[in-house]
């Protein structure tokens, strides 16, 4: 089978947008405070994800967001990831229909996961993570709505 083929066959899943980009902060309020007063961004959503222990604020702009990401707690993943690279780009999220199959899908491509089997996310969302050794450095979230 042709190098093509076999990425073929391995991709069965289709990338419907890109959901979000995640930024982690230090300070939420602040910078919420930030986007509205310099891009005049306004929150479509909040939430605390304590399974995680992030809160997050969702800036919608057109059918995406920008989700502004601070740790709740020392030992969240975002609060490691501050502690070792400061404020900035998290992860990107891609919207996909069926958040099981990419997942099956980029495993059989032989990405490495972090989540095994999708997960709760926020908004009511379904979603997966890879992990960003598999993806050029970016840690990447499978969202499925």
């Amino acid at each position: 089978m042709s190098g093509g083929a076999k990425d073929a066959a391995a991709h069965a899943f289709e990338l419907t947008e890109i959901d979000h980009v995640a930024i982690a902060v230090r300070d939420l309020d602040a910078a919420v405070a930030w986007y509205e007063r310099t891009l005049g961004a306004t929150v479509a959503h909040r939430e605390r994800i304590e399974s995680d222990g992030v809160e997050e604020a969702l800036l919608e702009v057109a059918d995406s967001y920008v989700q502004l990401l601070t740790p709740t707690r020392e030992d969240s993943p975002v609060a490691k990831y501050l502690d070792r690279k400061g404020e900035g780009i998290h992860h990107v999220g891609y919207r996909v229909t069926d958040c099981a199959a990419a997942l099956a899908s980029m495993k059989a491509a032989g990405a490495t996961t972090i989540d095994e089997a999708p997960r709760p996310g926020s908004r009511g969302t379904t979603v997966a993570f890879v992990h960003p050794k598999s993806a050029f450095g970016t840690l990447i979230e499978l969202v499925q709505e």
